[in-house]
């Protein structure tokens, strides 16, 4: 199945290079990380586009059919425009519909307001990525199962560990004081492109600029060190965060169309 959704590609680069297993059905992809099995979207489906709403429900079944075990549902359709009304189908069969902004940027400036009271710098050490792992569990506000969130967090974090290590790029944070509060990562999707990976900042330290001042930095790390000319980021549209990235020159490229259930309490 060819994908033209770069927000979809540049993930599946990403997450092959993490060990996920991606097998092509034709008209669906089914992507599966057995070393993760609490990462919704590391393990999902990806269709060919929105099916005709009558459909949705199969859709759901085929979804349990490859995934038996899992807690979750997890969809996604390929293409480059949409909105979460194209997708009633499954919400009516009790899934949560989103259109994500896929962002791109080919050059970045400083962001208005930029942060000078952190220190910005990649994480390397066992403590370093111990304090990653406690960000995302603070940054965590979906209604789950707080052990099973912290499984998946830190299997997310050996992941990104490894792919730092393996030289496919670098895994960045900002440290007021000495502590983790912000981070993301960026890595080469392929040759050219460069995909940011989990941008969080901590609930106490919203409203001061790290973010935005992070993505700067991190941005051109992209362009200097993976020799990247295009950035890629997924939004959400109605999150305040779109408007940082907008501030440091990413602009909205593309929708990016999904359907998920978490696992019940």
């Amino acid at each position: 199945m060819e994908i033209t959704s770069l927000g979809y590609r540049t993930d599946l680069a990403l997450l092959r290079l993490g060990g996920t297993e991606v097998e092509d059905h034709g008209d669906h992809l089914v992507v599966r990380s057995p070393h993760n099995p609490g990462h919704w979207w590391g393990n999902f489906l990806l269709l060919y586009g929105v099916p005709p709403q009558q459909q949705s429900e199969l859709w759901v079944d085929r979804f349990h059919a490859r995934f038996p075990e899992a807690e979750h549902i997890a969809i996604g359709f390929d293409g480059t425009t949409g909105t979460v009304e194209d997708l009633a189908g499954f919400t009516a069969a009790g899934l949560s519909a989103e259109a994500q902004t896929v962002m791109t940027a080919t050059s970045v400036h400083e962001p208005p307001r930029p942060n000078d009271e952190a220190t910005y710098r990649q994480l390397t050490s066992d403590e370093d990525w111990k304090a990653s792992v406690d960000l995302r569990v603070a940054c965590n506000d979906q209604d789950i199962d707080p052990g099973y969130f912290h499984h998946f967090a830190e299997a997310k974090a050996a992941t990104n560990r490894a792919l730092v290590e393996k030289g496919h790029g670098g895994w960045f944070g900002a440290f007021v004081d000495g502590r983790l509060v912000a981070q993301m990562g960026l890595y080469a999707a392929s040759p050219g492109l460069a995909r940011f990976q989990s941008v969080e900042t901590h609930p106490d330290f919203r409203g001061r600029g790290l973010a935005g001042t992070l993505v700067h930095h991190v941005s051109r790390y992209g362009f200097d060190e993976l020799d990247a000319h295009t950035l890629v980021m997924v939004a959400d549209p109605d999150y305040l965060a779109i408007r940082v990235y907008r501030a440091v020159g990413f602009t909205d490229t593309e929708r990016q169309l999904q359907a998920e259930r978490p696992p019940a309490r």
